[in-house]
Order: C-alpha cells, then structure tokens, then sequence
C-alpha cells in the first residue's frame, strides 16, 4: 500500500500519490473514467484532485476561443464533467468516506460570493455534504487576500470543507496567506498543488517556473508544515519523449492534442535537450523515461504527494512502481542539473 502522508498541519492524511481528474470527460469517457477510479482505489490511491472547470465542455470552448479549433476531441461536452463523474461514481459505489475529495474554485474571483457559488455547485455536482480540500485555483486579485480567506473558512465553519488551499500561488503570495490568517485569525492553507517536474518551462500565466518552487515554495512550505502536492510530473505527457519539436505535429488525443497551449509552454531547446538527457539515461539504466520523470518529482523531501493523471490503468502502475522505486540522490542530483548550462 502506498504511504499516508500528513496534509499539512490539520491532523488529516492524504495517499502519497493523488489521481488529478482533469482527464474524465476530456480524454476519456464515463466508463474508462470509472474503470480508473476504481483501479486507483483498489490500489491505496484515495486522493482524487477535480475543479469546478475541469470538463469536456470547457475544454471544447476553450479551445474554440483561444485557438481557433472547431473539430471534437473531447468525450463529452458536458460542463464541469470531472466533478460530475466523480459524484456518479461515488455514489454508484457508495464509497464517500473512503476517498479523500480536492476540489478549486477557478472561475469568478476570490470574494466570498464567489466562493460560496464555487461551493454550493461543487457540492451538488460531487453529490456530497462536504469537500475535505477547498482551495483557489489561482491568485485572486479583485479582492484582498483576507476576504478571500474569509469566504473560504465559511464553508470550513458549516462543516463543508475539511481543510483549505491554493494552486499555482508563488512563494510571495503564499506567504502573503499565511500572514493574513494569522493577523485575522483565520483557517489556514494548508496545501499548495504547483506544477512540478524536471523540464525547465518558464513562468507562464502566473504558474511557478521550477527554480523558484525549489528554491522558494518547497523551502517555505517546509518551514510552515504546508503540504505540497505538485501536479505535471510528466509535463503533461513532455517527458515521455512522443514528441518533436514541430507544433504541427502533436500525436491525436494526446494531451498537447486536446490542449495544444501546454506547446507554448514546453517546446523549447533547453527542455527537448532535457528530454534527450532523460532518454539516454532511461536507455543507460533500463528505467522508462515516465518512471524516470515520475520519481524525480516524488523525492523531493518537501513534496508531500505528487498527482499523476491516468488514461490507462498502468499509467497508476507506472506511477505506482516510480514512487516505490525512489531515486538514487546521485541521480536525482544529475537529472536537477540538466538544463543549467543551457540557453
């Protein structure tokens, strides 16, 4: 079974691997969706990561909007699908309190209406009466960070949200957070979700570049007990070496297919160098690149539970073997430089 790790300072546990859900209703159908959230229980995986946009729906408009794309890659066209998916299987299987549920708020601001909009549709669609990890999906710049806090501890006081969080915040605007709840006496955040993997993308739409979150977030989130469950160990699926340096040429339905902006974030020389070092050494040690990757991000000492998404049920195995594998410190060392000396 996998280790049980603490979240945060709240006295709760979490699966030392998460399943992020982004996938159901975008890359895979209702019933594949199941197929993996029944294999990741049976295997110790309890932590299930959603939001309230992760959907085929979104998805598809999204990528009419930002990209001109008209053609249907997407299994559903239903709004917010992950959530929804999830609240069908829960309570198909009626396993509730066996899982432990994370879910964002992403559209609307930081103000406590929003925030209680986010909740109660959250809710509905999970088909539950609580949500153990409730957190923001970004910085929130419409209001201060101290209302945001404040909308955010209405649902803990209810008894609907077990523990709260943020996504994609920089070390500054975490400890900004931590700050706030401490002058207001406040419920704290207790969990980070950054992306974190051995590629070297460059801070994009406010996310955190990988120098700052292990030279800045991981440290603080140490110090402050705050558990970091990063997510993109694979970079979106950059890692596993299907691609090539051509926009053009992205393989169907792979993730970079169905979200052609993770490109822009990804296809650089320094990181297609980075792929072909992770190449030769896979090849070198006979270790798959995936697992390679995967263990990278899962032996940092401040990473409490790295998310892993699934299409497959051996991607979970995948996953699975890497985090019990480890990694050499040597070797961890090696895989951190790479990229360093490179423009």
């Amino acid at each position: 079974m996998l280790d049980a790790k603490p979240l945060g300072r709240s006295g709760k546990q979490i699966s030392a691997i998460g399943l992020g859900c982004v996938t159901f209703g975008r890359e895979i159908d209702e019933n594949q969706s199941y197929r993996i959230l029944d294999y990741a229980l049976e295997k110790g995986i309890t932590f299930l990561d959603t939001a309230e946009a992760y959907g085929g729906g979104q998805a598809r408009e999204g990528r009419k909007l930002s990209y001109g794309i008209k053609d249907v890659r997407e299994t559903t066209g239903e709004m917010s699908s992950s959530e929804r998916i999830i609240g069908r299987w829960m309570h198909a299987r009626n396993n509730r309190d066996e899982v432990t549920i994370c879910t964002k708020v992403t559209i609307g601001g930081g103000s406590p209406e929003n925030i209680n909009r986010a909740l109660r549709g959250s809710l509905e669609r999970l088909q539950t009466d609580h949500i153990d990890v409730h957190k923001m999906h970004s910085w929130a710049d419409d209001v201060p960070i101290d209302e945001t806090l404040g909308g955010l501890s209405v649902g803990v006081i209810a008894g609907q949200v077990g523990t709260i969080g943020c996504s994609n915040y920089s070390a500054k605007q975490i400890q900004v957070s931590i700050d706030a709840s401490e002058a207001g006496g406040l419920p704290r955040m207790e969990i980070t979700q950054p992306p974190y993997n051995v590629a070297r993308p460059p801070t994009w739409h406010g996310h955190t570049s990988r120098e700052e979150l292990e030279g800045e977030i991981l440290p603080l989130c140490g110090r402050e007990r705050i558990a970091v469950t990063p997510y993109s160990p694979l970079g979106a699926g950059f890692l596993t070496g299907k691609y090539v340096n051509n926009k053009s040429r992205l393989p169907d339905r792979t993730r970079f297919h169905v979200s052609p902006g993770h490109a822009d974030v990804y296809f650089t020389e320094r990181n297609f160098l980075i792929v072909e070092n992770l190449r030769a050494k896979s090849k070198e040690l006979g270790i798959p690149m995936a697992k390679l990757a995967m263990a990278f991000a899962m032996t940092h000492p401040n990473v409490t539970a790295v998310l892993i998404g699934a299409r497959e049920t051996r991607h979970i195995d995948n996953a699975i073997e890497a985090y019990t594998m480890g990694l050499d410190p040597t070797l961890r060392q090696e895989m951190s430089d790479w990229g360093l000396d490179d423009d």
